[in-house]
């Protein structure tokens, strides 16, 4: 009889929880999936350019980007892009199985340079392959990529996988007897999907000679201009490091060593913050890769308390600081009327008058300094401060440094949490408050029987 009652007790008590929690949990299953996919979805069909890669020289070792069919994450991508840029000394291109617009974190459409086939056609291989993190590591997404990667390690193409990048360069078989690391949230998965790699935490780089890997996001900084100093000297490195405002190269600072868990300010804002702000971005020529990163990653990916909206000025296709080709989703007249704030990126961002239905623009990079300190700061201002921490976090960010002010948590999501937590406990109340007069009611009941009785029987 006793295990009888403990167990009653216990499904009385999951009873209880499943009721607290079924609101919450509804909530959390509609509102978190979008925050998660609408940062890959793809944008609306669009005429593509015809293609205008830079000239290939002969003498120059060739560095390539490779990006997913389905995008990449748009930091891995952008930053050791611009890094490379940055030297001079390289023939660069951005690479993918196919030419047509590719959804980067966020929504910012780039249309690559080469396809594979058209690469081939320049160069029998590639000197140096950076491979950002796809929006996910399944086969079917890392397939494609990871059979090409093969082919140019196979003819002796060093390969650095940025962040997550790394489940794709394992899925080719390159890692295999390695050391190697990658996100901190992704290591306990990887571990157990390929178990033949030596997976190595609290370190932002780790060099195995011809495959090299980083850990998460902006430590790719870290390994791009880790590949620089050993292809092109020191000096070029530091100089590339100085040109994109990386002050943490020689610093070293660890990278983040901890379990695959959010922290509270992301799952509030994933799963409780119903109508998040929408950011539109203002895309205008010769902006730098990584100041368009920190944007759409910081805002549109990593923070899960805003939205992000690629606009021109007139729809057309943008060109990058160093010539990569975006294609806006919308122009800043038509997309005005559905976005919160707009954000100019870009230090050396022109002036631009906004149509009358359009907030006023903001220009995030006024002060001097690396792009993502900046919006970070911005975030926390406009947000509040635990966001921003997080999202330094997940981005390898150092932020020591930063002076983040504004409010300290994400309330609006919090209450809102409480709200659907209420009806629940609400209903519990009310059940436990019943049985416990039932009860009541039954002791007092038995007690006036046997008082009864007894007398009777004296």
């Amino acid at each position: 009889m006793r295990g009888v009652g403990a167990l009653r007790r216990t499904a009385l008590v999951l009873a209880a929880v499943v009721t607290v929690l079924l609101l919450p949990a509804v909530s959390a299953a509609v509102v978190a999936p979008r925050a998660f996919t609408d940062p890959y979805t793809p944008g609306p069909p669009r005429v593509v350019p015809a293609p205008a890669p830079p000239p290939h020289d002969p003498g120059r070792p060739t560095a390539v980007v490779v990006v997913s069919d389905r995008g990449g994450l748009v930091s891995d991508v952008l930053a050791p892009y611009q890094v490379l840029a940055e030297t001079g000394r390289f023939n660069l291109y951005t690479v993918a199985p196919q030419r047509r617009p590719l959804p980067l974190t966020g929504g910012l459409d780039l249309v690559p340079d080469l396809t594979f086939d058209e690469l081939a056609g320049r160069t029998a291989r590639a000197d140096l392959v950076v491979v950002p993190a796809p929006p996910d590591d399944e086969p079917a997404t890392t397939a494609p990529v990871a059979g090409w990667l093969r082919g140019q390690a196979d003819r002796g193409a060093m390969v650095l996988s940025v962040c997550n990048g790394a489940g794709t360069v394992a899925a080719a078989g390159l890692l295999d007897g390695r050391p190697a690391t990658s996100h901190w949230n992704r290591l306990g998965r990887y571990a157990a999907r390929h178990p033949a790699v030596d997976w190595v935490r609290g370190q932002r780089v780790v060099d195995d000679g011809d495959v090299v890997s980083t850990a998460g996001i902006l430590a790719g900084i870290d390994g791009t201009l880790h590949v620089v100093e050993r292809l092109a000297g020191p000096a070029v490195a530091d100089r590339a490091a100085a040109a994109v405002g990386w002050r943490y190269f020689r610093a070293d600072p660890p990278a983040q060593d901890r379990l695959a868990v959010p922290d509270p300010p992301a799952i509030l804002n994933a799963g409780y913050r119903w109508d998040p702000t929408t950011v539109g971005v203002l895309l205008d020529d010769g902006v730098a890769e990584i100041e368009l990163a920190s944007v759409f990653d910081a805002y549109g990916g990593q923070s899960l308390a805003t939205r992000t909206l690629a606009l021109g000025v007139d729809g057309a296709p943008v060109r990058s600081r160093h010539g990569l080709v975006f294609l806006p989703r919308d122009n800043l007249a038509g997309g005005a009327s559905c976005i919160d704030r707009l954000v100019v990126p870009g230090a050396a961002a022109r002036p631009i008058t906004a149509p009358l239905a359009a907030p006023p623009p903001e220009y995030v990079h006024h002060a001097p300094g690396f792009a993502y300190d900046a919006v970070v700061t911005d975030l926390a201002r406009t947000t509040d401060t635990a966001t921003a921490r997080w999202v330094a976090t997940v981005v390898e960010l150092p932020a020591e440094g930063l002076v983040l002010d504004g409010p300290r948590w994400p309330w609006l999501p919090t209450l809102t949490l409480v709200a659907l937590l209420l009806p629940g406990a609400t209903v519990v109340a009310v059940v436990v408050a019943r049985r416990r007069r039932r009860g009541r009611t039954g002791l007092s009941g038995s007690g006036s029987t046997l008082s009864t009785g007894t007398d009777g029987r004296g």
